[in-house]
């Protein structure tokens, strides 16, 4: 338990600065939506407080928008905003609405008609009687639902490093792709205390009295500017070219880690999901991006890999693995699944991606169009309810690919049920669920199992990584030995991290290679 802690500690303390910064950026991303969400929020509320017929309406939009699930309201954002604070903040807000209209009508329709009656005939007009009667009453109401839209914001928060926003969001999505509950309590346990500290304070605030109170109100305009502005502290690196790495890639080795120490390379950077990077670089948002080298929207958006001319980008070989147990229980799966092997190289893994990525074909048609090409594919057999073979996937689309042609080779192959549980996310989700009994294999790649998962020692990666077969070796063995996982044989594909760029900004910059990229930040 101890040793845990100063392993934590030990990572937040190498980290302080990134962690800092972040924290900053989540401060100023809560606070930004909560500004802007009190503007709209309390005109609604006092507005539907003087129009009740349309309490009903306003209320159930706000109530239906918080009811979206908060990945996609992102998404449906980022095609009118694109990415970066702008959908966030959209989003954020949207979240915040509902608590603030619903405490601003309650608190104003609570007020005591006598006290209201008493107000009016003391000479008072509508708007006096609003500001200084109705809204000081209900002022602890709207503050509790203040309270509330601040919580729930801060945690929402977190989803913002998805669409390159920024925020602790990055430690918490970069630790479960990397398998490193350190990383991922680092950005969890601010992201709490933040919580906790913001609903404390106006907790205090709630319970002052009026006349207090009327004194915190008049300067909390003031404050939420200010607590805003904390998103605008420029980052620590200026250059002109901007970079979109995934929250996996930011903590790898092999990732950002690994061109910092091996080509000490600084760039300005922001966290961004794989789901959208690819488009933003189209769409020159980003300059640079950290791609998958048999993605298809590296010919869907016409992008160039620079090459990795000091070798920090190990072989990423897909196979599948699956737990011993497994290919005990089912003893003609491992027969099935490597019916594949061999079969994908990476062109052909290149243009099944850009069927699904570009063309937008689902995952199934794609499958099954590969299977029937290659006179693999046969109709699905009698299933045995009892014999269910539960497949797992990560949360992008060759996985999906790969998840499916595996399923339809079952199904044709044998009586076995198949059961897919895709889109379970990063490396940590998968391998916890294979190692935990959740399911009985998913397609993984050979650096991802000798870097996330075995997380093995440089001299041990820097001597296997210019030979595929030695990387697939080492982590077959290695698994089956400490996690009694089996790697079946490879399906042919090497898919490897690669720095890319447009291919015309490439062109015209003359950069060809990573090493090109640093001469060229380094002279601007």
């Amino acid at each position: 338990m101890n040793e845990q802690q100063q392993t934590l500690w030990g990572f937040m303390r190498q980290e302080s600065g990134k962690l800092a910064e972040q924290t900053v950026q989540h401060i100023g991303l809560t606070f930004i939506s909560l500004l802007i969400a009190v503007l709209v929020g309390l005109p609604l509320g006092i507005f539907i407080s003087r129009r009740k017929r349309f309490s009903g309406a306003v209320l159930g939009v706000a109530g239906v928008l918080q009811t979206i699930p908060s990945i996609a309201l992102l998404g449906f954002m980022i095609p009118i905003l694109g990415i970066g604070p702008k959908p966030a903040i959209a989003a954020l807000l949207l979240y915040a609405l509902l608590p603030i209209i619903r405490n601003t009508f309650t608190g104003i329709t609570g007020v005591d008609p006598a006290v209201k009656e008493a107000a009016l005939a003391m000479g008072m007009n509508k708007q006096q009687i609003l500001l200084k009667v109705e809204l000081p009453l209900a002022m602890p109401v709207i503050f509790a639902g203040i309270r509330t839209a601040t919580v729930i914001t801060v945690g929402v928060a977190t989803l913002a490093s998805y669409i390159a926003a920024g925020g602790l969001g990055e430690f918490i999505f970069g630790g479960i792709s990397l398998n490193n509950t350190n990383m991922i309590l680092a950005g969890a346990i601010p992201a709490a205390l933040l919580a906790i500290l913001f609903d404390f304070l106006l907790s205090r605030l709630q319970k002052l009295n009026i006349k207090k109170l009327k004194k915190v109100t008049a300067s909390l305009p003031v404050l939420l500017v200010v607590l805003s502005s904390f998103y605008f502290i420029p980052s620590a690196y200026g250059s002109k070219l901007k970079a979109g790495f995934t929250p996996e890639f930011m903590g790898r080795r092999d990732g950002d880690l690994g061109l910092q120490s091996k080509y000490g390379l600084k760039i300005r950077t922001v966290v961004i999901s794989d789901a959208v990077m690819y488009k933003a670089a189209y769409e020159k948002q980003l300059d640079v991006i950290s791609g998958y080298s048999t993605d298809g929207r590296l010919k869907a958006y016409d992008l160039v890999v620079l090459k990795d001319d000091k070798g920090i980008f190990p072989p990423y070989y897909a196979a599948p693995i699956i737990r011993e147990n497994s290919l005990k229980k089912f003893v003609s799966l491992e027969k099935i699944l490597n019916l594949l092997a061999g079969r994908i190289n990476d062109s052909v893994m290149t243009a099944l991606n850009y069927r699904t990525d570009y063309l937008h074909l689902s995952p199934e048609q794609v499958a099954k169009d590969f299977l029937v090409q290659q006179k693999l594919w046969k109709p699905a057999q009698t299933a045995n309810p009892d014999s269910v073979v539960r497949i797992g996937s990560k949360i992008f689309g060759e996985q999906y690919i790969l998840a499916n042609i595996y399923s339809m080779l079952i199904k044709g192959n044998s009586h076995y049920d198949v059961s897919t549980k895709t889109g379970l996310g990063g490396t940590k989700i998968c391998f916890d669920a294979l190692a935990n009994d959740q399911i009985d294999f998913y397609p993984e790649y050979t650096g991802t199992g000798l870097l996330a998962i075995l997380q093995a020692p440089a001299a041990v990666t820097d001597r296997l990584s210019t030979s595929p077969d030695a990387v697939y070796q080492y982590v077959a063995q290695e698994f089956d030995k400490k996690h009694n996982i089996k790697w079946l044989k490879p399906i042919g594909f090497n898919n490897a991290y690669a720095l890319m760029m447009r291919r015309k900004q490439a062109e015209k910059l003359n950069i060809k290679t990573i090493s090109d990229l640093k001469r060229y930040l380094e002279t601007r």
